[in-house]
């Protein structure tokens, strides 16, 4: 063959019978050549199959001390003859020594916990894209996968199946292959919800190379046999409506399938905040949350999955739920019901009780995007024939005595903040009222309750303020850019929105105007 791969003219014009015979021993060779590259490429594509599967895009309350698991509380492997004889855990049960966890706040609103909103936040994202899982390099289990999903906006996270091996001090997920054919990989997961959120500390997993001795495993001091889920506290977390959105809804949605046998191993460790909601947290896992940032042990697990997954804010979506498991926020606020034993699973039957009279709450904020006509709310919604009670919840409050609280209600009410995370709590079928604060701020409210409150398979009502129903027009005039052209205070950046919009203005109903939205929560009260 010539340099350029061709044969050359020499051997395509040979005539004669020695000709022919070199002409077909070149063609042969070619056919050799070609026949060797088919086989290379055929049992390197085999060997492929044994590499990881790779997707293609992007106070409080009191604590059980035994809620979270201390490094060296287990005992360590003893190796005989080459096998670890490890530790096997069992379910915890809560003690009753506590230890309590004072907030800095004291007893602030719960929105007063809330965080500045961030740049990073999505305003017109609703939802991610179907996370694509690419598995044309699957290969046995024996051996074990890695399954990264980058895909959507918020968040990244790995599924680790197989021999896989925690080390909690050196923040690193490592699986340990069964046999030959795999190479060393690894993949940096940030374990918290938001991908972008700064200060989390980050999560190596690790694909062992299974013919080099330059990177052995591991050795086992802890055996689990159930898997583990790993994931941070922090970031936007204390927030009352972050504590959902950002870790208790995606905790769920990652858990819920193993019907408590899983592992929490928790980086960025909040104790206060496992105290708070110990209720839910031990339905979701049977087991001691591990402290991964103090944890010394080698752990062991048949899978391991990093990271959590949001769908939404404060939402989930049924088709993005692990393993089939089509999950919705009413199986949520199911789980919650059960958890915290509300007894109301629907608000009340006027069909059946005329007499009695729909309760209404009505959330109270003690700041920014206050209402400051109360009284008049309370007299107006009063007089449509509500039972009306004001509701100011403490940033300490206990969370089983506030679920009971909003359950015993049929409408909800308040202006757009964390308080109207209650909306978890109340019957299927109840009614949120939200007043929307001025500045064009239905796009986010719409984001962070509007939607999840439909999913929650409530009645939503929205109510959004008028320039004169804004405390803004008093303090900056009329013709000031905040309320005369809101449009560009949004295109000036979120600073500014957050600035006026979110914090300087209070809110005082136009009783009038609001009365068709009463009228509206009470005929579909009557219709249940």
């Amino acid at each position: 063959m010539g340099s350029d791969g061709k044969l050359p003219t020499s051997a395509m014009v040979a005539k004669g019978p020695k000709g022919w015979a070199q002409r077909f021993l070149n063609v042969g060779f070619v056919a050799g050549f070609l026949l060797v590259l088919l086989t290379y490429a055929v049992v390197s594509q085999q060997s492929q199959r044994f590499g990881a599967v790779v997707t293609s895009p992007d106070d409080v309350a009191a604590i059980s001390k035994q809620a979270i698991k201390a490094p060296g509380e287990t005992g360590s492997a003893q190796e005989d003859g080459g096998e670890e004889k490890a530790k096997t855990t069992t379910p915890a049960e809560p003690s009753a020594d506590h230890h309590q966890h004072q907030d800095t706040s004291g007893d602030s609103n719960q929105d007063d916990q809330q965080q500045p909103e961030q740049e990073w936040r999505p305003k017109a994202v609703v939802t991610e894209e179907p996370p694509k899982q690419d598995d044309t390099a699957a290969k046995p289990f024996d051996n074990g996968k890695v399954v990264l999903t980058t895909a959507g906006p918020y968040s990244d996270t790995c599924d680790v199946f197989g021999d896989v091996r925690t080390n909690g001090t050196a923040h690193t997920v490592t699986l340990v292959p069964a046999t030959s054919f795999t190479e060393r990989r690894e993949w940096t997961i940030k374990p918290y919800i938001r991908r972008t959120m700064s200060g989390i500390p980050e999560v190596t997993v690790t694909q062992l190379d299974s013919t080099s001795a330059s990177s052995p495993a591991p050795v086992c001091t802890v055996r689990h046999h159930v898997p583990a889920i790993v994931f941070a506290l922090g970031g936007l977390t204390g927030n009352y409506w972050h504590d959902f959105s950002d870790a208790l809804v995606p905790l769920f949605v990652a858990s819920r399938r193993y019907g408590g046998e899983v592992q929490l191993l928790v980086s960025n460790i909040q104790p206060w905040w496992l105290g708070k909601y110990e209720a839910i947290v031990r339905r979701l896992s049977k087991y001691d949350a591990v402290d991964l940032d103090k944890d010394d042990q080698i752990r062991c697990f048949p899978r391991v999955t990093v990271g959590l997954r949001m769908h939404k804010e404060f939402d989930i979506v049924p088709e993005f739920s692990p393993d089939g498991q089509q999950l919705t926020m009413t199986d949520f606020t199911a789980f919650l019901r059960e958890t915290y034993s509300l007894p109301r699973a629907a608000p009340i039957n006027l069909k059946q009780t005329p007499e009695k009279k729909p309760r209404l709450m009505l959330l109270h904020r003690g700041h920014y995007r206050k209402i400051v006509n109360v009284p008049e709310i309370v007299k107006a919604a009063e007089d449509a024939g509500f039972e009306v009670a004001i509701s100011d919840p403490r940033f300490g409050v206990q969370v089983d005595e506030l679920a009971k609280s909003v359950n015993s209600f049929d409408v909800l009410m308040g202006v757009h903040g964390a308080g109207l995370t209650n909306a978890v709590f109340l019957p299927k079928g109840a009614v949120v009222i939200q007043v929307v604060p001025y500045g064009k701020m239905e796009p986010l409210a719409k984001l962070d309750f509007g939607d999840p409150i439909v999913d929650m398979e409530l009645r939503y009502l929205e109510y959004s303020i008028t320039a004169q129903e804004s405390t803004l027009l008093e303090m900056l005039g009329p013709d000031h850019p905040v309320i005369k052209d809101p449009e560009s205070v949004h295109r000036s950046g979120w600073d500014k929105v957050a600035e006026y919009y979110m914090g300087k203005q209070d809110v005082k109903l136009d009783l009038e105007r609001f009365a068709p939205t009463l009228e509206l929560a009470l005929d579909h009260l009557r219709q249940q």
